[in-house]
């Protein structure tokens, strides 16, 4: 009896609160992570809110494509939020205990943000799509109540499946092992801690996984296959050179978050490689959101002008 009342407490304290492995797997570089991903949430932050800043405050930016470009900086800082603070108190306290319901909000952003970004990107795409294929008809079409709409579709429209996903996932019973091998709440390791059969649980995050990122994708690759088609008929080799310009990046961008996206969430077998996917993980939560607002900046001529008007009127 006392040996049943010992494992049911065991039963209930792991229901009630998890325990994020993160970096503790090398303890002597605690400091040193710490300091090198707050330097790297920093920039984020400062990066993206200047692109906010000089799409609001520049009339040259005043366009759909940088109406775009700020709501997904925007986005990018909301995604890097809810995973990288925490592990920064993790990393400075060494302790990772985090509460059923803590670990389920953040489960529940990170698949929000991530959808939505998902989204944008399809959106952004359609606008390039727009003004290189049917550049007479780019004002009307891609008027700004119309960038609006698209807009907010992307944020909210994956919310109602994101609550039930996480719903779903969470209602499962937990048991033995209370620890997640990772650094946020993904649902791989989640699932992995999850009692009985998660064979509806798997094949739920592969219905959503195709529904926000395959999809997306694949209307991205068709965009851009009529873009490029668009492009190779133009006869001057100059006007080509800017109409891909006006490209290069965002589809740079896509590459990189959909390729470790698909990776995660197209195999979320509870059995995967833990290391493995720890590290693509940190790679399309933390590298890639550090990586775009360069990307986006340096391989933009209208955001560099943009940049040195702003800090030229500081310096004065």
């Amino acid at each position: 009896m006392e040996n049943r009342l010992k494992t049911e407490n065991s039963n209930f304290t792991a229901m009630t609160e998890f325990v994020l492995l993160g970096f503790s797997d090398i303890p002597n570089s605690q400091w040193i992570l710490f300091g090198i991903f707050l330097v790297i949430y920093l920039t984020i932050l400062i990066c993206n809110s200047i692109i906010i800043l000089i799409t609001k405050i520049d009339p040259a930016l005043q366009t759909p494509m940088y109406f775009f470009l700020s709501n997904f900086s925007f986005l990018e800082i909301c995604y890097v939020t809810v995973t990288i603070p925490r592990m920064l108190m993790d990393l400075l306290t060494q302790k990772g205990n985090i509460s059923l319901l803590a670990c389920a909000t953040q489960m529940c952003f990170v698949l929000m943000f991530g959808g939505s970004e998902c989204l944008l990107l399809t959106v952004m795409a359609y606008d390039r799509y727009v003004a290189i294929c049917n550049a007479l008809h780019y004002p009307l079409i891609m008027n700004h109540k119309v960038c609006v709409q698209l807009v907010t579709a992307s944020w909210v429209s994956g919310v109602p499946v994101v609550f039930g996903q996480t719903w779903q996932i969470f209602s499962l019973p937990f048991c033995g092992s209370n620890t997640i091998n990772h650094f946020f709440c993904d649902i791989p390791p989640v699932l992995k801690l999850a009692c009985g059969d998660t064979f509806v649980n798997e094949i739920a995050v592969y219905v959503v996984a195709v529904i926000f990122i395959m999809v997306p994708f694949l209307l991205i690759v068709v965009s851009y296959g009529k873009i490029i088609s668009s492009i190779l008929k133009l006869s001057s080799a100059r006007g080509r050179a800017k109409a891909f310009s006006t490209c290069s990046s965002h589809l740079i961008v896509v590459v990189l978050f959909y390729g470790t996206a698909t990776i995660t969430y197209l195999q979320p077998k509870p059995n995967q490689y833990e290391g493995i996917g720890k590290l693509i993980s940190l790679f399309y939560t933390v590298l890639i959101p550090t990586l775009n607002p360069i990307i986006y900046t340096l391989r933009n001529k209208d955001i560099m002008m943009a940049l040195k008007k702003l800090a030229t009127t500081l310096l004065r």
